[in-house]
C-alpha cells in the first residue's frame, strides 16, 4: 500500500511538471506572437525605454523591430520548452532563457515610471508582470533539475 501512495505522489509531481512546462510554453508563445502587433509594440515601449539594460535599443531599431525581436526570443524559449519534453538536454537552455527573460521583465516593476499606483489604499501594479514570478521560479527549477 505504501508503494501505491508513492506512485500517486510521483504521478501528481509528473502531471504538475508537464502542466507547468506546457503552460509556460503556451504563455510565452502567445505573448511572443502578440509582440508582432503594433498594439503590443507600443505597449512595451515605456518598459523598454526606461530600463537600464534596454534604454538604447530604440536608437538603433524601430519600435516594431524591438518588439519583434523580443517576441522572437519568447517564441524560441517556448519552443525550447516544448521540445524539452522529448529532448531533456534542452531544459537547461529553456530555463536559462526563462530566468533572463523574467528577471528583466520583473525589473520593469522598479524601472518604469508610474508602474505602481495606490487604489483604495492598496499598492497595485500591472498584474501581467506579476505572473513572471511563477515563470521565473519554474525556469530556476528547470536549470537546477536538468535530468
Amino acid at each position: 500500500m505504501v508503494g501505491t501512495v508513492q506512485e500517486t505522489n510521483n504521478q501528481f509531481t509528473r502531471a504538475g511538471y508537464y502542466i507547468s512546462l506546457f503552460g509556460a510554453a503556451l504563455i510565452l508563445l502567445w505573448i511572443g506572437i502578440f509582440k508582432f502587433t503594433p498594439t503590443e509594440a507600443a505597449a512595451i515601449k515605456p518598459l523598454v525605454e526606461n530600463h537600464f539594460l534596454t534604454f538604447f535599443v530604440y536608437k538603433i531599431m524601430s519600435v516594431q523591430a524591438v518588439s519583434n525581436l523580443i517576441g522572437t526570443i519568447e517564441i524560441i524559449i517556448a519552443l525550447l520548452l516544448i521540445f524539452s519534453a522529448k529532448f531533456a538536454v534542452l531544459k537547461k537552455y529553456a530555463g536559462i532563457g526563462m530566468i533572463v527573460t523574467f528577471l528583466v521583465t520583473l525589473s520593469y516593476l522598479f524601472t518604469t515610471p508610474e508602474m505602481w499606483k495606490v487604489v483604495d489604499g492598496v499598492p497595485v501594479t500591472d498584474f501581467f508582470i506579476v505572473k513572471d514570478l511563477m515563470l521565473l521560479g519554474f525556469g530556476l527549477m528547470l536549470v537546477q533539475n536538468n535530468k
